[in-house]
């Protein structure tokens, strides 16, 4: 399919965002990390390496920098960092998906061709079921109702066609009890005996989340297996974006739970993504968790999506943002959104721990060193500044001194404006905070996560700043905090503070772009 028989709403989607990205330059976007071409993006669709290129699908809205009615877009690379726009893949020009075309996977067939299955939203109530909602609008009339139903269409990494027997899981496959309009979000696998796994997340009768599995010999014919596992109140209400995968000898299962209520330093209120540790037996498909770990403690960062790499990596990437702080984005912004940097995955002394992917090194320029420097007062290290770096810091406690009270790092910083991120050793709690970043906005601005192995005074922080981001990574990734900044570019000193005294080592690296 090319724009000669594309459909007209695929059309005008691919020349809106072929003129609209031409009035942005490369220096208004961040320099790695993915922003759609024009218009508005939110959740990671189907990472996944396909003809040689690494594929990243994404919702998507190509008219304007805000959500709308969903879209997919798509962009490929071949290093993860340095990013190529395709054409539009999906437009809601079908019955099956006329309310938006919704979070994904895709998976390679056995014959080559790239499979991609989509939540439709679909207002025909034939392919859903008999069940009907007789709500109004405020007007009065009848308010338009979408049931969610999986579509695929099938591509070559460019071009995809619309599945004609679509939807191909609907209500039928669904067990009893579960809502129809809250059923989306297919993340396909592989399976053990050589046959396809899609995991959806639905609601049940009790307003939670929970987690199905369906499977298939072939990828066009589906048939429900299993509830994988279910929600049981502790974590949020209604989960979204499922994906599952084995590492390190042990199984994950990722989920993005909507409505979290804070517990402890763990986890935050509201939208966040989380993951559950456990086995899984491939023959009865049946997943046993032993423990639960929050995915990212910072601010803006959500619907996260894993890919297994032709090297064996498992990578993640996640919407830099979340449903309740996309108000961050300043209104005059040609585009919305952005995803984090691709973060390789391991899991070690019982975390699942995540860094950067390794290829950044490649767009390394130049590098300043400085080791075993005493900071108590506020210090700038000369050549340690920027907006577009890789900045590791390492702190210990001063010989034969008290252990330091706190140490503050503040970066994206002007004579006005600062972000910083802070460590008490006291309390063992790392703290990001963008509240003096120049925001108007009265959003959640500060962060808290526990640290309590670093409470000696020993800490390695490294922080990615990428123009309208940062991204924290607290010792060697068993913890990442991020969040978007909009702070004007000319703002890029550093400086380095500690109540007491300490010593640090600063290697911030140059990223080329």
């Amino acid at each position: 399919m090319n724009n000669n028989t594309c459909s007209p709403m695929l059309l005008s989607a691919r020349r809106a965002e072929a003129e609209k990205m031409a009035e942005i330059s490369p220096e208004e976007r961040p320099a790695f990390h993915l922003t759609p071409p024009a218009g508005w993006m939110n959740d990671p669709n189907g990472f996944s390496f396909y003809g040689g290129k690494y594929h990243l699908f994404f919702q998507y809205n190509p008219y304007a920098a805000h959500w709308d009615k969903m879209h997919w877009g798509h962009a490929v690379t071949s290093d993860l960092l340095k990013w190529t726009y395709l054409p539009a893949v999906l437009a809601p020009d079908s019955a099956l998906d006329e309310g938006g075309c919704y979070s994904g996977s895709t998976i390679e067939l056995e014959d080559g061709r790239h499979l991609l299955m989509y939540t439709g939203l679909t207002p025909v109530p034939e392919q859903c079921g008999s069940h009907r909602s007789d709500a109004d609008d405020s007007s009065g009339q009848k308010a338009p109702e979408y049931y969610q139903v999986q579509n695929i269409a099938v591509g070559d990494g460019r071009d995809y066609v619309k599945y004609e027997r679509n939807p191909v899981i609907g209500s039928k496959m669904l067990p009893e009890g579960s809502d129809l309009h809250e059923f989306r979000d297919p993340k396909m696998i592989p399976l053990r005996d050589g046959s396809y796994g899609v995991l959806t997340v639905s609601m049940g009768e009790d307003g939670l989340g929970r987690v199905l599995l369906f499977g298939s010999g072939d990828g066009f014919s589906w048939h429900f297996l299993r509830e994988l596992y279910r929600n049981d109140g502790r974590f949020g209400l209604m989960w979204e974006c499922p994906d599952f995968f084995e590492l390190d000898g042990k199984w994950f299962l990722l989920v993005s739970p909507m409505d979290m209520l804070r517990r402890d330093f763990e986890y935050h209120n509201g939208y966040e993504s989380m993951v559950f540790g456990g086995s899984f037996d491939e023959e009865s498909l049946e997943f046993k968790p032993d423990y639960d770990q929050c995915v990212d403690y910072g601010i803006d960062f959500y619907a996260a999506q894993t890919m297994s790499a032709p090297d064996g990596r498992r990578i993640m990437v996640g919407w830099m943002q979340n449903w309740e702080t996309r108000a961050m984005i300043p209104g005059d912004m040609k585009w919305a959104g952005q995803m984090t940097v691709p973060r390789e995955l391991t899991f070690r002394d019982g975390r699942l721990c995540q860094q950067p992917v390794r290829e950044i090194s490649r767009y390394y320029g130049s590098t300043v060193f400085y080791r075993k420097v005493p900071i108590s007062d506020e210090i700038h290290l000369y050549g340690v500044s920027g907006r577009i770096i890789d900045l590791d810091i390492k702190i210990s406690p001063a010989e034969n001194e008290p252990l330091y009270r706190y140490f503050v790092i503040r970066f994206a910083m002007n004579e006005e404006y600062y972000s910083e991120a802070m460590y008490s050793p006291d309390t063992g709690i790392f703290v990001i905070s963008r509240e003096n970043s120049g925001t108007r906005k009265g959003l959640l601005h500060r962060q808290n996560c526990l640290v309590p192995e670093s409470r000696d005074g020993n800490l390695s922080v490294r922080i990615l700043l990428d123009r309208y981001s940062f991204e924290i990574f607290i010792n060697d990734g068993r913890y990442a905090m991020s969040a978007v900044i909009y702070t004007d570019l000319s703002a890029d000193q550093i400086s380095f503070r500690a109540g007491g005294k300490a010593i640090i080592d600063v290697e911030k690296r140059e990223i080329k772009h």
